[in-house]
C-alpha cells in the first residue's frame, strides 16, 4: 500500500515539500476513478498529516485532464468473478469513500483542491469537502448516482444542503444536473472558479498563502466551523473558549501581537 515519497501507487501519487503535502491522483486511463487502494492510500496519507508538525498545507489535484471521476466500481467488479459476502458494501464503505470525506474534514490543516475537467461522484465530494476548491470555468461537477440506479454515497446528502440549501441539493442529487466550474462557484458550492489556463497558478498562490498562515489556530477554526454546523449556540461560544485558550498558546500568536505592535506584516511558522 505504500510507495516511495513521489512515486505513483495505487492510483495516487503523493509527496511533500514546503510544508505542502500535495496528494494527485493519478489514474489517467480511468480518469482518476479511484480504486478502493488508492482511498485506502490518500486517507492514510491525511491521518499521517494531521501529526506531521512539518505540514501546514493539503494540496488535491489530479495529474491529467479530469479531477476525479468517482470510485472506480468498474474494474473492482468483474464479470464472472467472485461475488462479494452479503453486506460487503455497508462493511467496506465506512472505511474507505466514508472515511477519505471524514478525515478531509476532520485533519487539522487547510485542504485545497484544483479541479479540471470531471469531478463526478466520489470525486464531486472531495471537492465540496475540501476547504478550499478552485476549479477551472469548464470543469464539470456531478452527482451520478440516481442516474446509475443506486442512491448517494461519500457524504452527498450531507454536503450539498449545507453549501447550497435542499432545493438544490435535490437538483443535484434527484436530476441528475450537472454544474460547470463557473456555475458552481455561482452557487457558492465552491470557493472559485478560474480560466483553465489560470487555475495553476491561482492554486499555488492560495496554497502559499494558507502554509504561511498561522497553521494552529487555521486548523483550530476549520475545527470549530464544522462543529458549528451541528451545534448550538452555547456549544459554539465554549468551543470558541476552548479554541481560544489554545490558540493563544501558540508562537503565532505572539509573533502577530508583535507584527500589529510594529506595523509590519506576521511572519508565522505554524507553531
Amino acid at each position: 500500500m505504500s510507495a516511495p515519497s513521489g512515486q505513483s501507487a495505487d492510483g495516487v501519487l503523493i509527496d511533500a515539500a514546503d510544508g505542502v503535502l500535495r496528494i494527485r491522483l493519478d489514474r489517467p486511463e480511468r480518469k482518476n476513478a479511484l480504486p478502493p487502494a488508492g482511498v485506502v492510500r490518500i486517507v492514510r496519507a491525511l491521518e499521517d498529516a494531521s501529526t506531521d508538525e512539518s505540514l501546514r498545507a493539503v494540496l488535491l489535484s489530479s495529474t491529467s485532464g479530469d479531477f476525479c471521476t468517482g470510485a472506480d466500481w468498474v474494474s473492482t467488479n468483474v464479470a464472472g468473478g467472485p461475488k462479494p459476502r452479503t453486506g460487503s458494501i455497508q462493511r467496506r464503505t465506512p472505511v474507505q469513500a466514508h472515511r477519505l470525506i471524514e478525515v478531509i474534514t476532520e485533519v487539522q490543516l487547510p485542504v485545497v483542491a484544483a479541479v479540471r475537467g470531471w469531478a463526478a461522484g466520489l470525486g464531486c465530494q472531495l471537492a465540496l469537502a475540501a476547504d478550499f476548491t478552485v476549479a477551472a470555468d469548464d470543469a464539470r461537477l456531478w452527482e451520478p448516482f440516481l442516474q446509475r440506479g443506486f442512491t448517494p454515497d461519500s457524504g452527498a446528502t450531507w454536503l450539498l444542503p449545507r453549501l447550497v440549501g435542499v432545493a438544490r441539493a435535490k437538483e443535484l442529487l434527484l436530476l441528475g444536473r450537472t454544474l460547470t466550474g463557473a456555475e458552481a462557484a455561482e452557487w457558492a458550492l465552491i470557493h472559485r472558479a478560474v480560466p483553465d489556463a489560470e487555475l495553476d497558478a491561482t492554486v499555488d498562490e492560495l496554497v502559499a498563502r494558507l502554509a504561511s498562515g498561522p497553521t494552529v489556530a487555521i486548523g483550530l477554526t476549520k475545527r470549530l466551523v464544522h462543529r458549528a454546523l451541528d451545534s448550538s449556540l452555547a456549544d459554539a461560544l465554549e468551543a470558541e473558549a476552548n479554541g481560544l485558550e489554545l490558540s493563544s498558546r501558540a508562537a503565532d500568536f505572539k509573533e502577530g501581537l508583535a507584527a500589529f505592535r510594529e506595523g509590519r506584516p506576521p511572519g508565522f511558522t505554524g507553531r
